[in-house]
């Protein structure tokens, strides 16, 4: 099997499309050129300053920096260029210590770039490894930058990346009236689309404020269809560390509208459950702050649940843990809370959870919606 190279590595696609401009950059620890030893870099010899890499791979800002692209800024999505920060922490405007950009914070409360903070840019390069769920918010970042693009006349470049859920097409549409920056479009949970494709599709459904559209390029992957298995080189963001996490992140991520933790605060982010309202079993933690949970859900509590560290590899949305944690608990009126609507993108599922639909009922819901997703995306694949 030919090796799988992403938009970043198909550089000699967009590296002269960047020549002579004046560059901004949406990125972050996710964007990573992988190059073989045929290509020389510029001053190759001169590679002291990225000890964190292997010598064939740099992160696409010192990658465009070495093959002299004027790169001027750099805009850093939730958890920040170096992708270290919390889930929703505040990350403010700064600058990157070992390039001297500036890097301006699109999170908060400046999603999308102002103006001015686009001024006396040629062309965006947007590069960030997405993990293929809606509720995931490096696609909402997307959206933004491609209405600021848009409304600025600045033409954008989106480095594609494979999908590793690419397989997946499950779970409820989002409905218009729970539109957040954790579900934006009438999507399900997991759209089974690269994030090139799904800016495609951003653009052609005319999603952006007013109906405006982007000057959009995607440079695509290379010996890539989205039933491949992906192993992302580095963690998309601090509380999904491996293979298994990114697997059942959307099926999980739920549990983050209840009174149960998914394991942040632990070494198992995304891979366990658990609270302490659940039943006593042989399978327990307590959550601590770490690195990616300064302030995790029941800190220092003893949680009762299930690890799911070493379960095969799942090819839909499952419900199943989720069901049983809310037949289970203590109290089952505390279980939900406000923000699970947002994540699930629509009411009736906490309805139906709580009313005992069986799960086989529930995923029949959803296939109607999910089949004229299906339609609706295929002008916009590329795989």
């Amino acid at each position: 099997m030919s090796t799988i190279k992403t938009g970043a590595d198909n550089f000699s696609t967009y590296l002269p499309i960047l020549k002579d401009k004046k560059v901004g950059v949406i990125t972050n620890q996710t964007g990573i050129v992988t190059y073989d030893s045929i290509y020389h870099l510029p001053d190759e010899g001169q590679m002291t300053h990225i000890e964190a890499y292997d010598r064939k791979q740099l992160l696409l800002v010192d990658f465009l920096l070495k093959n002299k692209v004027a790169v001027q800024k750099i805009y850093a999505p939730e958890h920040g260029f170096r992708g270290t920060a919390d889930a929703g922490e505040l990350i403010k405007d700064g600058k990157d210590t070992k390039t001297g950009l500036p890097i301006i914070s699109l999170y908060g409360n400046n999603k999308k770039p102002k103006q001015e903070q686009l001024a006396g840019i040629d062309v965006m390069v947007f590069d960030l490894q997405d993990v293929g769920a809606r509720f995931y918010t490096y696609i909402s970042s997307l959206h933004y930058i491609m209405e600021a693009c848009a409304e600025n006349n600045i033409p954008l470049l989106v480095l594609d990346r494979p999908n590793p859920n690419g397989s997946i097409i499950d779970g409820p549409l989002l409905e218009k009236e729970y539109t957040s920056f954790v579900g934006m479009h009438p999507i399900p949970l997991l759209h089974g689309m690269t994030i090139g494709e799904y800016a495609q599709m951003i653009n052609g459904e005319k999603w952006l404020k007013n109906g405006v559209q982007c000057q959009l390029t995607v440079i695509p992957c290379l010996n890539y269809d989205r039933e491949m298995p992906y192993s992302l080189p580095v963690k998309p963001s601090p509380n999904l560390p491996n293979d298994q996490a990114i697997n059942l992140y959307a099926s999980l991520c739920l549990f983050e509208g209840t009174n149960v933790s998914v394991g942040r605060g632990t070494e198992k982010q995304f891979q366990i459950y658990g609270s302490p309202f659940l039943p006593k079993s042989d399978f327990s933690f307590t959550p601590v702050p770490n690195f990616g949970a300064k302030e995790p859900m029941h800190k220092d509590q003893l949680c009762y649940g299930e690890d799911l560290t070493q379960i095969k590899k799942v090819s839909r949305l499952e419900l199943k843990w989720l069901i049983k944690a809310y037949q289970t608990t203590s109290d089952q009126s505390k279980f939900f809370n406000d923000f699970f609507t947002k994540l699930a993108g629509t009411k009736k599922l906490q309805q139906q959870i709580v009313a005992g639909t069986s799960e086989a009922d529930i995923r029949a819901s959803w296939q109607k919606d999910l089949e004229a997703f299906k339609a609706m995306r295929k002008p916009y694949l590329l795989y």
